[in-house]
């Protein structure tokens, strides 16, 4: 394989100025630059990325923790995770935790400088003192209704679901069902009291019973959920869920009862999963940007890693819209 000396040598440059290039340094004459980039693509040199990072004190490892990788808005944003740590010079370590709390405290627990340089975590059950001495930086996707002193990177989510439950009421709906997990905290209760803030801005009276709780996010709980709403003496005529899974299985509950989607029942989503915009009818569903999340909470990592970062957290929000189709407007 080829070394630096043998770039430098057919370069003409020193073995510094072939290093400052590799490393992406901008004080690098021009000219000098574009000789040492032809050596390098004439000589095939690749970094040895291992022998750097040891250099560094660093493993070159990103670590991401999510709930669950099956569910599309997860796996999406892994995706983007991934692009935007490469640009870095980070792989990706992943694991999901069932949105379990002893799940995710031992994952963290696991998370030392031997195994990543820092992580990403959307927490689900965990407490604010499961945070306390973490060995590693940590960004927190999501917004949280416990204080929680990390960096944190996601969308304003009582005013998403805000909006969301304001276009059922301006398409002519009036008794709006909710379909979401327990909102002991979390996405789940900020989404719920977002909610509950366009039903009093339109005048709408709040029903319990059209609070309808999911025990995951998965479409199956969302047709069971939709199932149960049905069966009441007064249906609704909208159903806002949570995410997409659950709205997606909440139509073909609605499908399955002979109800039309949105003829008898308009339904929206939450996160603008592919699968959204290609289901029928397609999904009216909230769209978080997953691409400025990843590249933000990566963006922070980084910033604590390199020493960069102010002493105080961050918060970065990251914006979103509503995606109109079929499933509210026909």
């Amino acid at each position: 394989m080829a070394t630096l000396r043998d770039v430098a040598v057919l370069a003409g440059v020193s073995v510094k100025t072939v290093s400052n290039v590799v490393n992406g340094y901008d004080f690098v004459k021009p000219e000098n630059r574009r000789r040492v980039e032809d050596a390098l693509a004439a000589t095939g040199y690749r970094p040895n990325l291992g022998a750097r990072n040891l250099r560094r004190g660093r493993t070159g490892f990103l670590a991401l923790v999510v709930p669950e990788l099956s569910i599309p808005y997860f796996g999406e944003l892994a995706g983007a995770v991934l692009t935007a740590a490469r640009g870095r010079g980070w792989n990706v370590l992943i694991e999901e935790t069932q949105g379990n709390r002893e799940n995710e405290r031992a994952t963290l627990a696991s998370l030392g400088p031997h195994m990543a340089d820092g992580a990403i975590i959307s927490p689900e059950a965990l407490e604010p003192g499961d945070l306390t001495d973490p060995t590693v930086p940590l960004v927190l996707l999501g917004e949280h209704t416990v204080d929680l002193p990390m960096d944190h990177a996601g969308i304003d989510n009582v005013l998403a679901a805000r909006t969301a439950v304001r276009h059922l009421v301006e398409v002519g709906r009036r008794r709006i069902a909710v379909i979401g997990q327990h909102p002991r905290r979390g996405t789940a209760a900020l989404r719920l009291a977002g909610y509950r803030e366009a039903l009093a801005e339109a005048g709408l009276r709040e029903a319990p019973e059209l609070i309808a709780t999911a025990t995951r996010y998965h479409q199956r709980d969302g047709a069971e959920a939709m199932t149960h709403l049905l069966d009441l003496p007064e249906p609704p005529d909208a159903v806002f869920c949570f995410n997409d899974m659950l709205a997606l299985g909440a139509v073909r509950a609605a499908f399955e009862r002979g109800r039309s989607v949105p003829g008898d029942i308009a339904v929206a989503g939450f996160d603008n999963t592919e699968q959204s915009a290609y289901s029928l009818p397609s999904l009216t569903t909230i769209a978080p940007d997953k691409t400025a999340l990843a590249r933000a909470a990566v963006e922070l990592v980084h910033r604590r890693t390199s020493g960069t970062a102010p002493a105080a957290p961050e918060d970065v929000r990251i914006p979103f819209s509503l995606e109109i189709r079929e499933s509210t407007t026909g």
